[in-house]
């Protein structure tokens, strides 16, 4: 097996096609590549939101606390995008992320992707779009779990 370099590995991800080399290598300028044990904690809810993931293996439930437990709303896998918030102002989590499995994924700093998106328009543009689809893509998920919980039954 072959190990990609971050650069590598970002122009066959769906969230980034699309985008030309020169803006890829400005992205992949503020990744890293991480791994997280099953149980280890991605993100709070509440927290500062400063970073996003991109999951090349495992498995990520995103979930919303309740004062009695958390309840599963998505579950994300290899290939999927994990973290809006880091674009969307006060920058705070909005829900719980933790990993199921033994997980490796790219960390891109938000801060960092923040300032070259507020210094280049284009780039901005293009992962806001980005950003909001994994927005919708998550909301939906979360209405379908919650009416499947709450939902009136038959």
């Amino acid at each position: 097996m072959t190990v990609q370099t971050i650069a590598q590995y970002l122009p066959e991800h769906p969230f980034f096609a699309g985008l030309d080399p020169a803006t890829l290598e400005l992205a992949a300028g503020c990744a890293v590549n991480v791994h997280f044990r099953p149980g280890a904690v991605l993100f709070r809810e509440g927290d500062p939101a400063d970073v996003f993931y991109v999951l090349r293996s495992g498995r990520v439930s995103i979930q919303m606390r309740t004062p009695t437990e958390g309840v599963l709303l998505d579950t994300a896998h290899a290939g999927d995008v994990v973290g809006w918030s880091w674009l969307v102002p006060p920058y705070r989590w909005t829900f719980d992320a933790l990993a199921t499995e033994d997980t490796s994924a790219i960390a891109f700093d938000g801060a960092c992707l923040r300032g070259k998106c507020e210094n280049d328009a284009a780039l901005g543009y293009a992962l806001l779009q980005r950003v909001v689809q994994v927005m919708s893509g998550r909301l939906h998920s979360a209405r379908v779990r919650l009416l499947d919980l709450y939902g009136v039954k038959p």
